[in-house]
């Protein structure tokens, strides 16, 4: 099948194991894809699948073309490609559900853009300590400090300061699919994953 899933991101939960542990867990909504076309190698130089996800209410005159070449009456919103990992070749129109590409007990990775926090102090974005609220100053408790000696005269690249923090891609690894609810289209991950409720994450098998 496929080597992912484009699944959004839902609320966290605790589930009770067999053995009575209580884990943290992560439910996906992954609904399934439509495969909107193959790549081969030899007209495209590569193998690979793409797939749609989510729904918009118009599309542009270029994507509804090609939509509509492969007979597909579809408004996606973005569209993904993933490699083969097998050498069974989906059919252009079919759908993937998550169940055919994941299994209980899996390993797997996880990606999506963080939540954006704006512009943030060394504080709250590197997890500094304040300075000593005694000794005279009065605005500097929260203030980096010296940022560097005479020498070179310069700010160091990458110095911890303060700047934008969050809104990046960030990507969880190792994380152990609990359940698959098919019923539900429903996966349930162990532990956090990145980006906001509702957002979409990639699900991603490890690479062999």
């Amino acid at each position: 099948m496929i080597s992912g899933f484009i699944a959004k991101k839902g609320q966290m939960t605790n589930i009770f194991q067999p053995d009575g542990t209580n884990i943290a867990v992560t439910k996906l909504i992954c609904l399934p894809l439509v495969i909107t076309q193959i790549k081969t190698k030899a007209k495209d130089g590569y193998q690979s699948v793409q797939i749609a996800y989510g729904t918009r209410n118009k599309l542009d005159k270029a994507t509804s073309a090609r939509l509509a070449k492969n007979k597909l009456d579809i408004k996606p919103q973005h569209f993904k490609e993933f490699d083969l990992t097998s050498e069974q070749i989906p059919e252009v129109g079919n759908t993937i559900s998550a169940d055919t590409v994941f299994t209980v007990g899996e390993i797997v990775d996880v990606t999506g853009v963080s939540k954006g926090h704006g512009f943030a102090g060394v504080i709250k974005r590197y997890g500094f300590q304040r300075q000593p609220v005694t000794g005279g100053q009065s605005d500097r408790v929260r203030a980096p400090g010296a940022i560097g000696a005479q020498t070179p005269g310069k700010v160091i690249k990458g110095k911890k300061m303060p700047g934008h923090y969050g809104n990046v891609n960030k990507t969880v690894t190792n994380l152990t699919i609990i359940a698959i609810n098919q019923d539900k289209n429903e996966l349930l991950v162990k532990g956090p994953v990145p980006g906001s409720f509702n957002s979409w994450v990639t699900i991603s098998k490890l690479k062999a």
